[in-house]
């Protein structure tokens, strides 16, 4: 995929872990949103879905700048991380995960969804706590008939904005989808020249009590974990696209 896209729609899963593994996916997200932030990006949440102690059991986030999906496309896979969770009594090192996926957002022109083909459900917004998205019914669910992808949204009170947030998300999805057809056809040729970058693939380790983040694909290592997960991964990012370019 060597085009130029402007957005992308990042999708943070708690993995393997429990709480911890949600408080984890939560991090990562600040990491990110923080990232966006401090580069003058636009970081916006399209869905959302937290526990009680503060974590995310999945989240949806757009980000939009001059050509960001490069930027981002290596940060797809497995993150792990280990630390003595703020919840364990005796001491004992933790190790969790969280699953990272990265699509491109298509302009309209690329992904033409029509409006015949989408079926939509509105209902009351579900959140952690017994938020104020309980009380409305501002929460909806995308179903694209041709290929049966559902796409749901509840993280702003307007329900006008879900369903905008949520075509961005199945305009992802549906590039997604047509992008691995396509490399069906080429026989696996794009898989070879970029690495697979699935969600599957254990790229990186955040390990806080050795204060040290290590990449796998490319084995190289930084310390000051702290300032990284307050959003300054630039290095993290120029090293993966040194190594892939």
């Amino acid at each position: 995929m060597n085009e130029k896209f402007n957005a992308v729609i990042i999708e943070i899963r708690a993995g393997v872990g429990g709480e911890e593994a949600a408080l984890f996916a939560n991090d990562l997200l600040r990491m990110y949103s923080r990232y966006a932030e401090n580069q003058g990006l636009k970081a916006q949440i399209l869905d959302i879905n937290q526990t009680d102690i503060n974590g995310i059991k999945n989240v949806i986030i757009e980000i939009s700048g001059d050509d960001i999906y490069n930027k981002f496309k290596y940060e797809a896979g497995v993150h792990r991380v280990q630390r003595v969770p703020k919840t364990e009594k005796s001491g004992r090192i933790h190790t969790s995960t969280a699953t990272v996926a990265v699509l491109p957002k298509p302009s309209k022109t690329e992904i033409n969804i029509k409006p015949q083909d989408i079926r939509t459900e509105t209902c009351k917004a579900s959140g952690a706590g017994g938020q104020y998205v309980n009380k409305k019914m501002t929460a909806i669910r995308l179903i694209h008939i041709p290929t049966g992808l559902a796409v749901t949204s509840q993280s702003e009170r307007s329900l006008m904005q879900n369903k905008e947030n949520a075509l961005s998300i199945m305009a992802a999805r549906l590039l997604e989808q047509k992008e691995k057809e396509l490399e069906k056809e080429l026989g696996g040729a794009r898989r070879s020249q970029i690495g697979s970058a699935g969600r599957e693939e254990k790229i990186r380790t955040y390990n806080f009590p050795q204060d040290r983040i290590t990449d796998h694909r490319i084995n190289k290592s930084w310390h000051n974990i702290e300032s990284i997960m307050d959003g300054k991964i630039e290095k993290m990012i120029n090293a993966m696209e040194k190594n892939r370019s």
